[in-house]
């Protein structure tokens, strides 16, 4: 009996030499749906705004609009409209769960040309400038204020 109890134990200790520890990091996903990994990757906020950017077809794959339970794995492309910006994005890796932000470069690169986000800058700038219709023209103090912001004083 001491025989079968030792032969017990011998396979539990094999089988348990298979399962990550606590000590180790769980491995990371093979694959996951696209709305989970836009959150976790921190290029939306919440998970229902990433989820409802892929039902206004805002997202996608490869070229292609994707629905939020659509699978996203290592190695493809995924295109994301917010606002102004069109930003490209390389999946590297699928994250178990939302990451830092420091951690996102791990699990995805940034394609996105620099002139994407110079465009949305300006087109902030020029919010803050623009004037409302019928304000006339700009007074002496208003102009001093402009060139101060602008820093051409």
């Amino acid at each position: 009996m001491e025989r079968s109890a030792g032969l017990r134990n011998a396979s539990r200790a094999a089988d348990s030499a298979d399962v990550p520890s606590s000590e180790n990091e769980t491995p990371p996903a093979q694959a996951d749906r696209i709305d989970k990994w836009l959150w976790a990757v921190r290029v939306f906020k919440t998970r229902g705004l990433a989820a409802d950017a892929c039902r206004s077809g805002w997202v996608r794959v490869d070229e292609h609009a994707v629905k939020p339970a659509r699978e996203v794995r290592a190695g493809e492309g995924v295109t994301v409209r917010q606002g102004l910006v069109t930003r490209t994005l390389r999946v590297v890796a699928i994250p178990r769960s939302r990451v830092g932000a420091k951690l996102v470069p791990e699990y995805c690169e940034e394609l996105t040309p620099p002139g994407e986000f110079e465009q949305a800058r300006e087109h902030r700038v020029q919010q803050v400038l623009a004037r409302a219709p019928g304000a006339g023209r700009p007074t002496k103090r208003d102009r001093r204020a402009l060139d101060r912001f602008l820093g051409r004083e």
